[in-house]
């Protein structure tokens, strides 16, 4: 019954990108009784799951591959607070960050059912930098927009996206990379903007390719490059060419 009080309670954290997964998330996943995990996780964070005495549940959200779907997720963390057991929601990156944790967040909360959130670090910051891109850089635009790839175009306002000088996040954003990148530079994006690709960030097989706006959609067929990845678009991704013949990876 909505507005009644449970005994349970949800824990919607973030296991962050790879395996850069906070403490408190990790405290987590060893105190309660059942963890509801997302498949996109570090090598290390499912080590973590896989050694702890909690229920196991794989929700398994993946683009087209749902175990779970969402309504079923929802009903899922209710139903099992609601039987009194600490719940860990566990979501890869950060779970306000294209996660839905928002969505579960006002869920648990029409039915009653406390939660607490412990945020994650998201891909979108953490993959570029392990990969030697500042996405803030003072020589380069002065503001960043996270967009997922998945986005309705409808719903994005892309000549305003094309025109504003930031540099632009892509999460999600592989399926559509071809159309995305036709839109932006239909809208007035210089098809010369150094754009780069990120793939399995802050992983051991973290892989990059760049190149410009206008070929990334090709050079990224030609390598490869598939899910799970990122896009990063603007002039940050030139300091990359400067440092990498120094930059040292850390993924542990």
């Amino acid at each position: 019954m909505k507005g009644e009080k449970s005994e349970g309670i949800v824990y919607i954290a973030g296991a962050g990108c790879g395996n850069l997964i906070t403490e408190a998330a990790k405290k987590l996943i060893e105190e309660v009784d059942v963890i509801i995990h997302d498949e996109l996780l570090g090598e290390k964070v499912r080590e973590l799951i896989e050694r702890s005495k909690a229920e196991k549940i794989d929700a398994g959200k993946r683009a087209g591959r749902h175990r779970l779907k969402q309504d079923e997720i929802n009903e899922l963390l209710v139903k099992l607070a609601k039987e009194g057991k600490k719940v860990l929601r566990l979501k890869a990156g950060d779970p306000f960050i294209f996660g839905r944790g928002g969505e579960e967040m006002e869920y648990l909360a029409e039915n009653g059912v406390r939660f607490a959130v412990v945020p994650g670090v998201s891909s979108a910051i953490a993959a570029p930098a392990c990969a030697g891109i500042p996405i803030t850089h003072r020589r380069y635009d002065p503001a960043v927009v996270f967009i997922t790839g998945r986005q309705a175009r409808e719903r994005l306002n892309w000549d305003a996206l094309a025109k504003l000088n930031a540099t632009i996040v892509i999460l999600m954003g592989m399926a559509n990379l071809r159309e995305n990148v036709k839109r932006l530079m239909e809208h007035g994006k210089d098809p010369e903007t150094p754009a780069a690709i990120i793939q399995w960030g802050c992983c051991e097989r973290q892989r990059v390719v760049c190149s410009k706006l206008r070929d990334i959609a090709e050079v990224a067929e030609r390598e490869g490059v598939s899910s799970p990845a990122i896009v990063v678009i603007g002039d940050v991704v030139s300091v990359r060419e400067k440092v990498v013949e120094f930059f040292e990876g850390f993924f542990d």
